[in-house]
C-alpha cells in the first residue's frame, strides 16, 4: 500500500505532474476529467506503475468509497491525491476483480465509521477473503480482465455513437436565424421554413383537478400510466409504467396516448423528449408530461419533429424564455411559441429515418454493453467465495 500526495493550492500548475484523484476514476477506468496537475518539484509520493490499483479511500459521499482502478498503462509523472491509496501487486488483476465483488463492499461498509467516510490502510490490512492458489488466481485476473477490456472497448463504441448524433443534431439542422443547415443529403437545396410549434401541433397535459394519487397507481391493469420518469433515452419503458381505472383514462381523451404521440416534461428534469412506439394498449398521461400531437401528417413527420425537440434547441429556448432563477416547470405558453425549422416532407422523412436508425445502433450497444456489465456481475458471485 501507498499513500497519495498532499498539496496546497499554491502547488497547482498548468503543467507538471499528474494528480490522480476520485473524478479521474470511471467505471473501473483511468478518465480524463477536472485534471488536477502540480508543480514537480514539491511531489514526494510514488509514482503509479503499470499494474497498481488506486482506490478512493475519503470522500463526501460514502457511496464513492472503495471505487478504483488499475492502472492498464505507464503514466510518467503521475501520482495519486491524498483522498486515494495505492495498491501494488504480483497479482493484481486478480485483487483487481477482488474489489469489484459484493465481498468486497462488505468489508468497505463494514469498516466505515458511523461519521468520517474514510477507509485506512490498516483498515485494508485487516481485510480478510478468501484466495486460491497463485496459478488459479492468475487463471481468475486474466479472465476477468479480458471482460474488462470488452466492457470498455463496447463503452468507448457508445459513447463514439452518441457523440456522433450529438454532433450531427447541430449540424443537420439550421443554427438559430438561418435558412440551410451545415450538413444535408444529397438533391435537397432549398431553404427551410420556420413556425410555431403551435402552428404544427396541438399540446395537451392532464390538468390540476384531474391530478391523480399515487394511491390510484395500480401494479397491472389494462390501462396505462406514463409518467416522465418511465422515459429512458427517448423511449418509453413500458415495464417501469404504472396502470389505472378505466375511468382515469376516460377523463380526457387529449391525454389519450397512441403510437406516434411525442411527449415533453414539464415538470421534474425538464425538456426530456420521448417518441411513443410500440405501445400495445391504451394508455394515459401522469401530471408534468405534454402530449404533442402532430396536426397534419402531410406537412410534418412525427420521427422528425421527434429528433428536432432532443437537438439542443428547446432547452435553449426555455432557458432564454424563463422568467426567475432556477426553472421549475415548463409552461405552455412558453412551448407554443417554440420556433420549428422544417424542410420538405421528404428531406423530413430521411432526416427522421437516418436518426431513428443511429438510435436504434445506439440502443444495440448500450444493450451489449448491460448484458456484459450482467454478466461480469453473475461471474464474479460464482467465481469468489
Amino acid at each position: 500500500f501507498y499513500s497519495g500526495l498532499t498539496y496546497s493550492p499554491n502547488d497547482v500548475s498548468d503543467n507538471g505532474t499528474f494528480v490522480l484523484r476520485s473524478s479521474n476514476v470511471k467505471n473501473g477506468e483511468i478518465v480524463g476529467a477536472d485534471n488536477v496537475y502540480v508543480n514537480s518539484e514539491v511531489v514526494n509520493s510514488s509514482n503509479v506503475k503499470e499494474g497498481d490499483i488506486i482506490v478512493v479511500v475519503r470522500n463526501g459521499s460514502r457511496s464513492l468509497i472503495g471505487k478504483h482502478a488499475q492502472i492498464k498503462k505507464n503514466m510518467d509523472k503521475t501520482v495519486i491525491g491524498a483522498f486515494m491509496t495505492g495498491i501494488r501487486s504480483n497479482q493484481s488483476s486478480f485483487i483487481n476483480a477482488l474489489m469489484d465483488t459484493q465481498q468486497f463492499r462488505e468489508e468497505i461498509e463494514k469498516n466505515l465509521g458511523a461519521t468520517i467516510n474514510q477507509i485506512t490502510n490498516g483498515m485494508f490490512r485487516k481485510m480478510r477473503f478468501m484466495f486460491p492458489d497463485i496459478k488459479e488466481q492468475n487463471q481468475i485476473g486474466n479472465f476477468f480482465n479480458n471482460i474488462d477490456n470488452l466492457i470498455n472497448l463496447h463503452q468507448r463504441k457508445l459513447n463514439h455513437l452518441r457523440d456522433k448524433k450529438k454532433s450531427l443534431l447541430q449540424k443537420m439542422f439550421p443554427k438559430n436565424g438561418e435558412e440551410f443547415p451545415e450538413l444535408r443529403f444529397p438533391g435537397y437545396t432549398d431553404p427551410w421554413k420556420q413556425r410555431k410549434l403551435s402552428e404544427i401541433a396541438t399540446m395537451h397535459a392532464r390538468i390540476g383537478w384531474q391530478n391523480l394519487r399515487t394511491s390510484e397507481f395500480l401494479d397491472s391493469g389494462d390501462y396505462m400510466l406514463i409518467t416522465g420518469t418511465d422515459f429512458e433515452d427517448g423511449a418509453i419503458n413500458y415495464s417501469t409504467c404504472h396502470y389505472v381505472e378505466k375511468e382515469r383514462y376516460d377523463q380526457d381523451k387529449h391525454i389519450q396516448i397512441a403510437n406516434g404521440n411525442i411527449l415533453i416534461t414539464k415538470d421534474g428534469t425538464l425538456g426530456k423528449v420521448a417518441y411513443v412506439q410500440g405501445l400495445t394498449m391504451p394508455a394515459t398521461l401522469n401530471a408534468g408530461v405534454f402530449n404533442v400531437e402532430i396536426k397534419d401528417e402531410n406537412d410534418v413527420g412525427g420521427k422528425y419533429l421527434f429528433q428536432y425537440l432532443r437537438a439542443p434547441f428547446l432547452m435553449e429556448y426555455v432557458t432564454q424564455h424563463a422568467t426567475g432563477g432556477t426553472i421549475k416547470h415548463l409552461n405552455q405558453n412558453i412551448l407554443v411559441d417554440f420556433p420549428i425549422v422544417l424542410p420538405s416532407k421528404k428531406e423530413q422523412d430521411e432526416i427522421g429515418e437516418y436518426f431513428s436508425h443511429l438510435d436504434n445502433l445506439i440502443t444495440l450497444h448500450q444493450r451489449k454493453l448491460n448484458h456484459l456489465k450482467e454478466q461480469k456481475k453473475a461471474l464474479l458471485q460464482q467465481m469468489f467465495v
